[in-house]
């Protein structure tokens, strides 16, 4: 029954077992989060690469881990909302395998949540492994105009600009807790009274995608999306896909997955703006952006194929 418990922490997998391990480990080993009691949901993509048997056992030695097998891959957007639906937290907090949570980082950010109502979501300092921010977890919305500037330099030449720099949101000062468009699924933590409003993920995003529309549509419907900079996770990014240039070399993706994630990542890019900028600007932009994103498609395949 919802509400009888304060946290719980949803994870999809598929085909990252040993960044799971870790990843499980490091939430097993964060301070008690001051409230109630959590719990973890591993969600698995009909894995193949000894997952499925990794986290059986591991359950028979941990009560808050339950399990969910799919014969099929969801996607992250469906295989989340299946999880929800076997959810118990006032708090849904959607984890990507590949992260590592810092001791404090789940008290820290339910505490925040506590304290503010108006939040609907709310994201840590997402962090890469070399230290850099994860940008995902800092973005504008992806409007025609903020669109082009990202992908035209322009925000790299005026990074402290408000009207070139909306994409990334580079000019909000990234050591202070702000407001921003939208937050990640790397880690995005939800009061679950705002997702159940919005009717939580989307699931014409298979791949990609679904995490900014969700707060697209929280910021529709009046909620705050939060950055919280005050503590952090790691997030070694592309670990399922590969499609990164960081992630190539620890990814066990083979290279059909790799397109099939290239291909994905550019979906989504149609898909967002039909459903939400279509009728809001002339059709010569509508069909240039079109166009643009049918170029970027080419591109990233491309260095796939290389």
């Amino acid at each position: 029954m919802a509400g009888k418990i304060d946290l719980s922490i949803i994870i999809v997998n598929y085909n990252t077992k040993d960044f799971l391990q870790e990843c499980l480990k490091s939430v097993v080993g964060s301070r008690e989060i001051g409230v109630r009691s959590k719990e973890i949901i591993v969600i698995d993509n009909n894995s193949t690469d000894g997952t499925i048997e990794m986290l059986k056992e591991l359950q028979t030695q941990n009560s808050e881990l339950r399990t969910i097998f799919s014969q099929s891959n969801l996607g992250f957007a469906k295989a989340n909302n299946l999880a929800i639906k076997k959810s118990s937290g006032r708090y849904i907090l959607f984890l990507n395998p590949d992260t590592i949570v810092q001791e404090d980082t789940l008290k820290t950010m339910v505490k925040f949540m506590d304290e503010n109502p108006k939040v609907g979501a709310a994201t840590c300092r997402v962090e890469l492994t070399d230290g850099h921010l994860d940008q995902a977890c800092h973005r504008g919305f992806p409007t025609a105009w903020n669109a082009f500037c990202y992908f035209s330099g322009l925000e790299k030449l005026f990074p402290k600009s408000k009207v070139f720099a909306r994409y990334s949101l580079t000019f909000l000062p990234l050591d202070k807790i702000h407001e921003i468009d939208a937050g990640c699924g790397a880690f995005l933590l939800v009061r679950k009274e705002a997702g159940e409003q919005v009717g939580w993920f989307d699931e014409d995003y298979f791949w990609y995608g679904e995490d900014l529309d969700f707060c697209y549509r929280l910021k529709q419907k009046g909620w705050k999306i939060m950055f919280v900079p005050t503590t952090k996770i790691i997030h070694w990014k592309g670990a399922a896909s590969g499609i990164l240039k960081h992630s190539q070399k620890i990814s066990p993706a083979s290279k059909q997955t790799r397109i099939k994630a290239a291909k994905a990542s550019v979906k989504v890019m149609r898909i967002f703006f039909q459903k939400h900028y279509q009728d809001k600007y002339p059709k010569i932009i509508y069909w240039s952006v079109m166009l643009g994103i049918k170029l970027m498609e080419k591109i990233r395949l491309a260095r796939i194929k290389k």
